[in-house]
């Protein structure tokens, strides 16, 4: 695997490392050794899979905050996706600040998304499918989240009219 820092600290981009040959590849998308490493978090409690119908849809922008703060990692296994995010820790340099990567199927890309971070995506293609590791496992009613399009972070979608949930696009503004 290969693990390049974005701009915000604590969201890195995990890419395969593909040994080919004229049957296909082989690559490990996942090894705890390598994320322990890089001082990435190895123990995900939680393994889920999100499955979406359509292109435009929009999931996020979600988090969770201390005692049950999320750390996710995020990977594209069929279609593409245009991923996002937001970092909300106030003490950080990149604070309100976002960062996108585009994982698909075919580039194999992951993000990790670290504490005191939103986290959201739009699929840029009809029937794509998204799994996630996440530590610690989901407690209802801790998940929180901030508007897709809050002019407070300015994230430049690709798809301007997102299908969304009822829950997401009635998140309010953001409060400074």
């Amino acid at each position: 695997m290969i693990f390049e820092e974005t701009r915000i600290s604590g969201v890195w981009r995990v890419s395969l490392e593909r040994h080919e040959d004229a049957r296909g590849y082989f690559a490990r998308t996942f090894c705890a050794d390598e994320f322990a490493n890089h001082g990435l978090a190895a123990n995900f409690e939680q393994h889920s899979v999100a499955s979406n119908v359509k292109r435009g849809t929009l999931r996020g922008m979600h988090f969770q905050f201390p005692p049950n703060a999320e750390i996710k990692f995020v990977r594209c296994v069929r279609g593409a996706i245009y991923d996002v995010a937001i970092d909300l820790r106030p003490d950080s340099p990149t604070y309100r600040q976002w960062v996108s990567e585009i994982l698909s199927a075919d580039n194999g890309v992951g993000l990790y998304v670290a504490e005191g971070i939103a986290h959201g995506y739009q699929t840029l293609t009809d029937d794509a499918d998204i799994l996630y590791q996440i530590t610690p496992k989901f407690r209802p009613g801790f998940g929180q989240g901030v508007r897709w399009n809050d002019p407070v972070f300015g994230v430049a979608w690709p798809i301007s009219d997102p299908i969304l949930s009822e829950r997401d696009a009635q998140y309010p503004d953001y409060k400074l």
